[in-house]
């Protein structure tokens, strides 16, 4: 099996930018979709356990990074070796425990010096443009997540888990008893910024446990539409009771 090197790989990209009409085409605007929707694949295989399709995925998450450095390069603004020296400078001073004579001794204290690391290049004085340094384009949950996190550095954070359902339960509340759909809205948000918390404070990582209750939905939906389909039924003309009858069916098989 023949063995490639990143050398080889920014060779390609450099022929596909000039022979492909569609790679010479694209733009950093375009490539955006990409960079997000391989991400979130190389997630996938680590959730599946397949360490091949792993492989695979980082193979096409590694190609959107010399995709833009190509692109850099022909736009005279970067280089591939520009995008490894700043990721190389970044981690040696972000990591002085490992090449300098900063001690930390946990995780906890590498996260702390890395935060303290971290708004100092930015030139960060206060929480607020700490969180406000917050990318927005994260996804809404995990942006929360980080927002929280950030208040609660400065000590602004529950000192146990009844007050933060409580906050829950009170925003459950708010949103139903809403008027207006602008109301609505924004007490939505709260009820999602608080369920949000109460993850963060039990350990939970709201992004993936969405992701995953989006899939067990998926999956018994499918078993609900099988059995229907079993019992000579059309899903489609059952009324909502009937559904729901064949749906607790599901759940206790499960």
């Amino acid at each position: 099996m023949k063995q490639y090197t990143l050398d080889d790989l920014l060779d390609i990209m450099e022929q596909l930018r000039q022979g492909c009409p569609w790679d010479k085409e694209q733009t950093y605007e375009s490539l955006k979709r990409y960079a997000i929707e391989e991400a979130y694949e190389v997630v996938e295989a680590v959730d599946a356990s397949d360490r091949m399709m792993l492989a695979d995925e980082l193979g096409d998450l590694l190609l959107q990074v010399v995709f833009y450095a190509q692109i850099g390069k022909e736009k005279g603004e970067f280089t591939m070796e520009d995008v490894l020296r700043c990721v190389c400078e970044k981690m040696i001073h972000r990591h002085p425990h490992v090449f300098g004579d900063v001690i930390a001794e946990t995780s906890d204290d590498v996260l702390k010096n890395w935060a303290q690391i971290k708004k100092k290049e930015k030139g960060q004085k206060t929480q607020t443009q700490a969180m406000e340094g917050i990318s927005s384009s994260l996804p809404s949950l995990m942006r929360a997540q980080k927002v929280q996190e950030s208040a609660a550095k400065v000590g602004f954070d529950w000192d146990s888990l009844p007050p933060v359902m409580d906050k829950l339960r009170e925003e459950v509340e708010e949103f139903a008893t809403a008027k207006t759909p602008a109301e609505q809205e924004e007490e939505f948000g709260d009820l999602l910024f608080a369920a949000v918390n109460a993850a963060r404070f039990t350990g939970i990582q709201p992004e993936t446990a969405l992701h995953k209750g989006v899939n067990k939905f998926i999956r018994r939906f499918g078993k609900m539409e099988a059995l229907a389909t079993q019992k000579g039924l059309v899903l489609s003309e059952l009324s909502l009771e009937e559904m729901d009858q064949l749906w607790e069916e599901i759940k206790e098989l499960e």
